[in-house]
């Protein structure tokens, strides 16, 4: 079992996991794998683990994004062609 990295090590860090997005964010694990396999959330794969990498700050900034259109009664779907044209 892996020992969970700090808030402070987190916020200082390039890359982080989907479990401290999830603590970034206060989202749900779940819903972050939802995004990340509708192509809504970008990540890397790190070669020697397999394990998704995503840019902290670009990612954090996304989810807020997310929830802010989601609040606003848009569908994934619709989400999904607004994050296209944004990009």
């Amino acid at each position: 079992m892996s020992r969970q990295r700090s808030m402070e090590v987190i916020q200082a860090s390039e890359f982080v996991t989907i479990g401290e997005l999830a603590r970034l964010t206060a989202t749900r694990y779940s819903t972050l794998k939802f995004y990340t396999e509708e192509g809504m959330l970008p990540f890397e794969q790190a070669e020697e683990n397999l394990t998704r990498r995503y840019r902290r700050e670009e990612t954090v900034e996304r989810i807020f994004r997310i929830k802010q259109l989601r609040s606003e009664g848009m569908s994934i779907p619709e989400i999904k062609a607004k994050l296209m044209t944004e990009s």
